[in-house]
């Protein structure tokens, strides 16, 4: 049953999350509410947007790659690493500086962290996957009525950026899925992307019966809907669909395409020949070929593990050995290109998982405290922001200049920062007529970027 916000409960009531006792009711709506209320308890906004000075912008990257790692990865274990008597032989933990860190799991990343900078005072707003994966990837909450219309943090990035109505792909492409948060009220042309890259080339960009009659073709077309596209009478829906074969005809036959997304056996199991690392590949690819793709986002899955989470053949260790390996590779490539400077990497999950002493099942259940790696765009290496209790579950010192757990929208808020996107942009084109902010409450001030990064 939905609530007067569109969010079907019902979804949630039977999962394994629901039925678990110290993660049932209780404590999501404790989390949840928190949330829905601090959003509604506010009073109303204004319909115009406060004038206001511009705010400071790190305007450091010209692109962003941003790696969903989907189900939660254990902080503790990861990037708020802590050690105890729950961790597996053989997983050699090692000092980096200030850095704890598993480097038997991670030894590439361990190489790499002088560019890396890792986020621990990171607090989840909920606790269920499909509700919490949404909410990282538009800065807000999912359920409000408002955010039916909410892009996607890359489709906001593509609206921004993509002037070049010459290049063959769109600014924002999403690597590893084929569904997700799209480009809400925004013009379809920037809905993400999806490609799942194997290495050989770009799929379904030919004709069965080869190029001459592709193209016979589509002169036969072009002389059929020549009066139409001329019409100004035309509704909006029909140029849309216009604009997508425009689109999709500079994807067809298009070498230049086409290489980006091949590549060879060496160069897969160099990135560790999984998905993770053919996204991988193709995320470097993309920016080689200066293709005018700004926003890439990678999704990484495996990360939910309630039950043996450090099994040798599985789990968290596999996933943590998959994730090294190619983030690793992509990080070194870029560096030697020179891309990295001009590049931001963001890698968290949905939530992190509970501290401590591992559960019956010998895995970590859903918790709120997560952590975050940033590299590139001139990130500060080699340190943490934030610090968290010694079992990992709190945050102790929020590490920057709110003084507070950081959220989803200010991750959301640090990305665009570091684009030269301002922040507290409020659109005024959506179609409920309350003006779409790019980050949630931006004429309160409420949300904005983790600067630290860079000072």
């Amino acid at each position: 049953m939905k609530d007067r916000f569109g969010f079907d409960w019902s979804k949630i009531a039977g999962t394994q999350f629901w039925r678990r006792p110290q993660f049932g009711r209780r404590m999501f709506f404790r989390h949840v509410a928190s949330a829905v209320g601090g959003y509604f308890l506010l009073p109303e906004r204004p319909m115009e947007r406060i004038a206001k000075a511009a705010p400071a912008l790190a305007n450091k990257a010209k692109n962003c790659i941003f790696i969903l790692m989907s189900g939660g990865p254990s902080q503790i274990d990861t990037f708020d690493f802590k050690d105890g008597a729950w961790l597996p032989q053989g997983l050699n933990p090692a000092n980096y500086g200030a850095i704890r860190w598993p480097q038997a799991a991670m030894p590439m990343l361990a190489d790499r962290l002088d560019s890396i900078a890792l986020v621990r005072s990171i607090k989840a707003w909920a606790l269920v996957h499909n509700l919490a994966r949404t909410w990282v990837q538009i800065g807000r909450n999912p359920t409000l009525s408002s955010s039916r219309i909410a892009p996607h943090i890359g489709s906001v990035v593509s609206i921004e950026f993509s002037k070049d109505a010459s290049r063959a792909l769109p600014a924002f492409v999403h690597l590893n899925v084929t569904a997700g948060p799209g480009a809400g009220y925004l013009p379809p042309e920037h809905s993400p992307f999806y490609v799942s890259p194997g290495g050989g080339g770009m799929a379904n960009t030919t004709h069965r019966d080869g190029q001459a009659r592709y193209n016979r073709r589509l002169g036969l077309l072009d002389e059929m809907t020549a009066g139409l596209r001329a019409s100004g009478e035309l509704g909006a829906s029909v140029h849309e669909t216009f604009a997508f074969q425009e689109a999709a005809r500079k994807l067809t036959y298009n070498p230049d395409v086409d290489r980006i997304f091949t590549f060879d056996a060496s160069e897969r199991a160099r990135y560790g020949s999984t998905g993770f690392g053919n996204a991988c590949i193709a995320a470097r690819n993309l920016l080689r070929a200066r293709s005018g793709v700004r926003f890439i986002q990678i999704n990484q899955g495996d990360w939910d593990h309630h039950e043996n989470i450090y099994v040798t053949s599985g789990g968290h260790l596999l996933v943590m050995r998959q994730f090294d390996t190619s983030l690793g590779s992509l990080l070194q490539d870029l560096k030697n290109d020179g891309l990295l400077e001009e590049t931001l990497i963001v890698a968290l999950g949905e939530f992190g998982r509970v501290p401590g002493q591992i559960n019956s099942g010998k895995g970590r259940d859903h918790h709120v405290q997560q952590a975050a790696l940033f590299a590139g765009a001139g990130v500060k290496g080699g340190r943490a922001v934030g610090a968290t209790d010694a079992s990992g579950g709190a945050t102790k010192e929020p590490g920057w200049s709110r003084e507070r757990d950081i959220r989803a929208e200010d991750i959301e808020a640090t990305i665009y920062s570091a684009l030269g996107i301002d922040y507290t942009t409020v659109r005024r084109d959506d179609p409920i007529g309350r003006g779409f902010e790019y980050v949630p409450f931006s004429d309160r001030d409420l949300y904005g970027p983790i600067h630290e990064l860079w000072e």
